[in-house]
């Protein structure tokens, strides 16, 4: 899938456009709605996310020109703004869906998957590494066909490092997307839910599927990647 990311906090859209680009997509990011909307117009965008304050033009005024220009691709808006009236507008405007911020990143992936179902495009649901099975859509994890009982932070963890398999990812990077880009949890919290999930997932003590990277953080251990 082809996004175009306009969002002009650097550091959230730097995020965003990690996890979008380790996840299932190629990312293209602006920090201002003029280069959105030309962008947009140069060439074909499945999706484009817009942050609705943006210089230049605001989200709102991008997404109306791109409509009335023809464009039908998927459009998610993003709001601090969370009043009923300014919903509607941006839905009105010609956006898809919207999200207020702050949000968490796995909201923001299903949000995404959303749009692009309703825009016909077919993502990957199941994810197999080794005899786990992730089911993106039901969010389940199994084992031989038999379902592994996981919390919500739990999946997200294990959702993460299957979409990111073969890739180490920074403990920052995982926090942000399972609690959130505002997050506020200490190093110890990640920690301890790391060996939850190990606990849960692996057949072995000897050997895990989540492999510590000392010093950075966590991937799916080589052995396990295809």
């Amino acid at each position: 899938m082809k996004i175009l990311l306009a969002e002009d906090d650097a550091r959230l859209r730097k995020n965003i456009g990690y996890i979008l680009n380790k996840d299932f997509h190629h990312v293209v990011e602006v920090n201002n709605g003029q280069d959105a909307l030309d962008n947009a117009i140069a060439e074909w965008y499945d999706l484009l996310i817009l942050d609705w304050m943006m210089p230049s033009l605001s989200g709102i005024e991008v997404c109306q020109q791109l409509r009335n220009a023809g464009f039908s691709g998927g459009i998610l808006m993003l709001t601090a703004k969370d009043d009923t009236a300014d919903v509607i507008q941006g839905l009105d405007s010609g956006a898809d869906d919207y999200l207020v911020k702050p949000f968490k990143m796995e909201e923001l992936l299903a949000r995404i998957r959303s749009v692009l179902r309703r825009k016909e495009k077919a993502i990957e649901q199941i994810i197999e590494v080794e005899q786990l099975q992730l089911h993106i859509d039901s969010r389940s994890v199994m084992r031989n066909n038999v379902e592994i009982k996981l919390t919500k932070n739990e999946f997200l963890l294990l959702e993460y490092l299957f979409l990111n398999k073969g890739r180490v990812l920074t403990r920052e990077q995982i926090c942000t997307y399972i609690w959130g880009y505002e997050y506020d949890v200490s190093n110890n919290s990640l920690d301890a839910l790391v060996k939850l999930v190990r606990k849960k997932v692996d057949a072995s003590q000897d050997k895990s599927y989540i492999q510590n990277v000392r010093g950075i953080g966590y991937k799916l251990r080589e052995c396990y990647v295809s």
